[in-house]
């Protein structure tokens, strides 16, 4: 049994803030930071939440032929995210995924075929952390930062991209999960 596993051998689940399989509402009324941050984070809670219960090959599943999808590959996929817009952009830290590719500029997110879960989900969480952190310490939602120097983005684009990164990635786990076992809803 691997160590965070489930009493089924089910791994993954939890939420990428740290309080087991559950989301919080965003506020119907608050600063428009305040607003970001609680929808990027109920989005990240919902992709925790389509993880959860189940066991590594599970996860592994590549469940909508012909896609290469899976619900690892996007919990490894928005690890790098998180790193690229975060740390990268935000903060101009080296851009260095962590699961590249055979070639420069090619990632192997989605190569989950041998991949570990506890892994890609620490990965996972501990860029989430790094990401609440960074948004945090910024001055304001105009804080900018870029990667190549000629282009810049503030911290209101990288959130709201972020929010739509997370939706549209969770439309994809949706179905994921609802092939491997059936599963549907929030």
């Amino acid at each position: 049994m691997v160590s965070g596993e489930g009493p089924g051998g089910e791994v993954g689940g939890g939420s990428a803030g740290g309080s087991e399989g559950s989301r919080v509402e965003p506020p119907g009324r608050a600063d428009e930071r305040t607003m970001l941050a609680a929808f990027l984070q109920f989005q990240r809670d919902t992709l925790a939440l389509k993880c959860a219960g189940l066991a590594p090959d599970q996860l592994r599943q590549r469940a909508v032929p012909p896609s290469p999808l899976s619900l690892l590959g996007l919990v490894r996929h928005l690890a790098d995210v998180e790193r690229g817009w975060f740390r990268s952009v935000l903060l101009g830290e080296a851009d260095e995924p962590y699961w590249p590719g055979a070639a420069p500029g090619e990632y192997a997110d989605f190569d989950v075929e041998d991949a570990d879960p506890e892994e890609a989900f620490r990965l996972w969480r501990e860029e989430c952390a790094r990401s609440r952190a960074a948004v945090a310490a910024a001055d304001s939602l105009e804080t900018a930062g870029g990667h190549d120097g000629t282009t810049f983005y503030s911290l209101r684009h990288i959130l709201t991209h972020m929010i739509e990164e997370y939706a549209r990635h969770n439309g994809h786990a949706d179905l994921l999960r609802e092939r491997i076992d059936g599963r549907t809803g929030e």
